[in-house]
């Protein structure tokens, strides 16, 4: 594996990650693929879920495996992925195209294709409810089906983010019971996905993963799949260990945005830009570590698994003051937004009611088509109940289901000058959006749309 430099904000405390993080050191049996790229001895490697984080996994396993399946329940998903409409990096486009032409990818809703595979990595959502309750049935049901068809030999590697613990409830426990022993017959780990969706920048090859193992072999085993993906590999003591990793990221991540938001509230009672503040802050080379304020946090990670911790807290475990705040000022952050809507009407001599307010960019981020826990539907949804007229602009979504009665269609060109306000929520690569300029008011939650001169922000 190829010596990844890793930095710890700790002041200078990096060295430790030497002493205490065991790398996985290069692949036995490793020789060169067609394309010139290191390929191992692994034939067939199943893949089990196919979304945001599952496709990615599969297509990174391209030219250093044999042979990936791709198993999903949905027909429709396979479908979109057959013909290429799947939300994807133009790289990851591009190498669906060419390992579904050479035959490497094979797609399947037939679990029985896990019986072929030497090893299998399962990559379902872990969503929570309405109540930020965990919903585990889709991880449930992945691993009864894995362990169902799980046959001496084979390594199997949990991905999704969930409670510490659901390896070894989830995988290795039924195992035990069909008389597979994990580290002796079949070998388990976790390691957590660590997919950045729409971003070039953070690649899966250069982006290091963790892995904890029920045994050292589990870990070896597992490690050496893993290291089809990226090109550093770490191993820590468990899956125990790798789980909570996974979460403490997430929640790090959290608090870290809800502080930005909260800070930009700041920034904004004195008059000063927060994102000049933020990478002022930046340019120390160690103890901070940033992020910039929005309208609110989305997707699939960092608004729901927190919860996944705070939900096996609740009964038995210590209080989590910070949090819990985190994640409820991350939940009231869209209505603060259309708060700050009705008082910029306030602010010009009109009223929210009646009013037209268009929302340009409906995804939770740039780039992708993800709707998962966007902010866009609390705020439109928000402003809708204040008596708003409402539309959105994201040619990435051209439809948003807000209720099973109301839906809206993306606004295909539209024009400045039909909207009281236009609501600055996701800027996507690529698009042209001068006609924001002839909206009257443009008032901006991603505190970086500067093309507009006459805007506020949230």
């Amino acid at each position: 594996m190829a010596n990844h430099a890793l930095s710890l904000a700790v002041n200078g405390r990096e060295h430790q990650l030497v002493t205490r993080l065991v790398p996985l050191k290069s692949l036995v049996g490793a020789y060169a693929g067609t394309d010139g790229t290191a390929m191992t001895s692994i034939d067939v490697v199943a893949v089990v879920g196919l979304g945001y984080v599952g496709l990615p996994t599969a297509l990174g396993l391209h030219s250093r495996v044999h042979r990936i399946t791709g198993i999903d329940i949905s027909t429709e998903r396979l479908r979109t992925i057959t013909d290429g409409e799947a939300d994807l990096t133009p790289e990851d486009r591009r190498r669906l195209s060419i390992a579904l032409a050479d035959g490497s990818l094979w797609l399947t809703s037939d679990a029985s294709a896990l019986d072929q595979a030497e090893a299998v990595i399962i990559c379902v959502p872990t969503p929570v409810d309405e109540e930020r309750i965990p919903n585990l049935a889709a991880l449930r049901a992945a691993c009864a089906t894995v362990v169902e068809h799980a046959h001496p030999g084979q390594t199997i590697i949990l991905t999704s983010t969930s409670f510490a613990g659901t390896t070894r409830t989830f995988l290795v426990e039924p195992l035990q019971r069909r008389g597979l022993r994990p580290g002796t017959d079949v070998y388990v780990a976790f390691s957590p996905e660590r997919i950045d969706p729409g971003n070039p920048d953070h690649v899966q090859r250069d982006t290091p993963r963790v892995v904890g193992g029920v045994t050292a072999e589990c870990a070896e085993r597992a490690g050496r799949v893993i290291g089809c993906l990226t090109d550093s590999v770490y191993l820590v003591s468990s899956p125990e260990a790798a789980e909570m990793t996974k979460l403490y990221e997430n929640v790090f991540r959290a608090v870290t945005l809800a502080l930005a938001n909260e800070f930009a509230d700041v920034c904004g009672g004195l008059g000063l830009d927060p994102i000049e503040v933020t990478l002022g802050a930046g340019t120390k080379p160690y103890g901070f570590l940033g992020a910039f304020p929005g309208p609110g946090v989305g997707g699939h990670c960092i608004p729901c698994d927190p919860y996944y911790l705070l939900w096996q807290l609740a009964d038995s475990g210590p209080d989590t003051p910070i949090i819990t705040q985190a994640m409820r000022s991350i939940e009231q952050r869209p209505k603060q937004v259309v708060r700050r809507v009705a008082e910029v009407f306030d602010e010009i001599g009109t009223t929210l009611v009646g009013s037209r307010v268009i929302v340009v960019g409906a995804s939770y981020k740039a780039g992708v088509r993800d709707m998962r826990e966007s902010p866009s539907l609390p705020i439109i949804t928000g402003l809708l109940a204040e008596g708003a007229h409402v539309g959105y602009f994201d040619p990435l979504v051209p439809r948003l289901r807000l209720s099973a009665e109301h839906q809206l269609i993306s606004e295909i060109a539209p024009r400045g000058c039909d909207w009281d306000l236009a609501l600055i929520h996701t800027v996507h690569p690529d698009v042209d959006y001068r006609w924001v300029h002839d909206c009257p008011t443009v008032l901006d939650a991603t505190y970086q749309f500067e093309d507009a001169p006459h805007r506020a922000v949230v």
